[in-house]
């Protein structure tokens, strides 16, 4: 290569010679000479370091060579043809295409962040004792008549929600929560979609921390914070039927939604990050609703409040005190009363309304234990003496568990696994649910013995059987109930 080099150096200099000479500009051409001299050198001096670059590489696969290792590949330079590099980019664009036309023809799409989740619970009873409904009209549909077993559909619920704010620098976000939902009905198909939760969750306090308080204000329609039955969703109720305290008619219609404001939050966590673990030493919820149920604008002008407030032990994760809480309960309002002794109901003057709750909590794998007290009272309208009488009731709910199975363990739900696998576990369980709905007359006690067993066997899946006792004064009656039920969620 540097004979080469000299050649084309030396041809170039003959040509600006021969230039020179024509010129006859002496003075010209030895300028010319030393610039070419000068260019030579330097050429000659990044030969030598290239020639001394080669040499030591070679030395380098020379000594790889010897200990082993395959140089030839090294030495190999691949090339790629133009055709080749335009079929890669070809199947790129195809490949952008296909996605794209995935998403736009198989995938659901929404303004905002979106989470669509749901319920549906499908259940055979048996009950030893014959149910009979008399006619309440002409027609017969809402008449049972000698019933003993049935197939059913308990709570089918079909929720979204999103994020309408994110907030990436504090976590003040702006959430929303829908829910629709129904129940079955005796004696008629009208099983409508009902709305049941419609609210705005603005976040006051930053979330991105674990270890700081947290503060939301939740507006329009919702759960009350009364005590742990009503809080407590369908996937984690151990029993199929809910306690009697909740229920309208017997209880006191505490899992009955309402439309109002209420502020929750909590203070002084404790944090284990290693098992993501977080409980808060207090948590309170307050705020003020309608009072008079789901859907429905207010019947009157007064409000009614609630209130709750809870205090957990601060325990670490590894404490057998983990998850021992405390909390108390509080609602007051007022409804209207009515005289219906004439062919025509009419307004009786306002009641006053005042629900008391104590609740003890402990879950700590593999044992529990859960227990609720709530007293109740209500202004009621007497027509017989057209006076108000104030009844006291009360309501009594324990429930003992016990967990066996790989779920109920952090580290087995972690594992790294294929597909739809999940740990098989199984919780037993016996309930005491008893309520007084006047303490203060004979025959208004409903008692309910319950044994059970779940078997949790995907992530969103369980099967539940329930054998209760029943003692129920108002109709005189004992009888026993079995329930099965298949609970499955997405």
């Amino acid at each position: 290569m540097s004979a080469y080099l000299q050649q084309c150096l030396l041809t170039l200099l003959s040509a600006s010679i021969a230039i020179s000479h024509a010129d006859s500009n002496v003075a010209q051409l030895q300028q010319q000479v030393s610039q070419l001299e000068q260019s030579l050198t330097q050429l000659k001096s990044e030969l030598n370091r290239i020639q001394g670059s080669s040499q030591s590489a070679g030395a380098a696969h020379a000594d790889a060579g010897e200990e082993g290792e395959d140089t030839d590949a090294a030495d190999d330079q691949s090339y790629v043809t133009r055709a080749e590099l335009q079929g890669i980019q070809s199947d790129v664009e195809n490949y952008k295409y296909q996605v794209q036309r995935e998403r736009d023809t198989k995938t659901a799409l929404s303004t905002r962040q979106l989470l669509i989740n749901g319920v549906v619970q499908a259940k055979a009873s048996y009950i030893d004792e014959p149910q009979i409904t008399l006619p309440a009209d002409k027609t017969g549909s809402t008449a049972v008549n000698h019933r003993r077993s049935s197939f059913d559909l308990g709570a089918v619920q079909i929720g979204f929600a999103g994020n309408l704010f994110k907030d990436y620098e504090q976590g003040k976000n702006l959430d929303f929560n829908l829910r629709f939902g129904t129940s079955p009905q005796t004696g008629t198909n009208n099983s409508y979609l009902n709305l049941l939760d419609a609210q705005l969750i603005y976040n006051v306090l930053p979330t991105l921390s674990a270890d700081t308080g947290r503060l939301s204000v939740t507006f329009g329609q919702q759960l009350l914070p009364f005590g742990q039955e009503v809080q407590a969703t369908e996937d984690l109720k151990p029993t199929i039927n809910n306690a009697l305290f909740s229920l309208p008619g017997y209880g006191y219609g505490l899992a009955l939604r309402e439309v109002g404001l209420i502020v929750r939050g909590d203070a002084l966590p404790t944090v284990d990050y290693g098992y993501n673990y977080r409980s808060p030493m207090i948590s309170y919820a307050f705020g003020i609703v309608n009072g008079n149920g789901a859907n429905k604008s207010d019947d009157n002008d007064d409000k009614n409040f609630i209130g709750r407030l809870r205090y957990t032990l601060p325990a670490q994760y590894n404490s057998w005190l983990r998850e021992l809480s405390f909390g108390v309960s509080w609602y007051q309002g007022r409804s209207n009363l009515f005289d219906t002794s004439g062919a025509l109901a009419s307004f009786a003057g306002k009641g006053d309304v005042l629900r008391k709750g104590f609740d003890i909590y402990y879950n700590h794998h593999p044992f529990g234990v859960t227990y609720e007290y709530v007293q109740g009272e209500d202004d009621t309208y007497r027509n017989q003496t057209a006076s108000v009488y104030k009844r006291e009731s009360e309501s009594h709910t324990g429930t003992l568990f016990w967990n066996f199975g790989e779920q109920f363990v952090k580290g087995f739900r972690n594992q790294g696994r294929y597909d739809d696998w999940w740990p098989k576990s199984y919780q037993t369980f016996y309930r005491f649910d008893s309520i007084d709905r006047d303490k203060n007359a004979a025959n208004q006690s409903i008692d309910i013995h319950s044994i059970g067993l779940n078997a949790f066997f995907a992530e969103t899946t369980k099967f539940q059987i329930n054998l209760n006792h029943v003692n129920n004064e108002l109709i005189s009656k004992n009888y026993n109930e079995l329930v099965a039920q298949f609970q499955y969620g997405f």
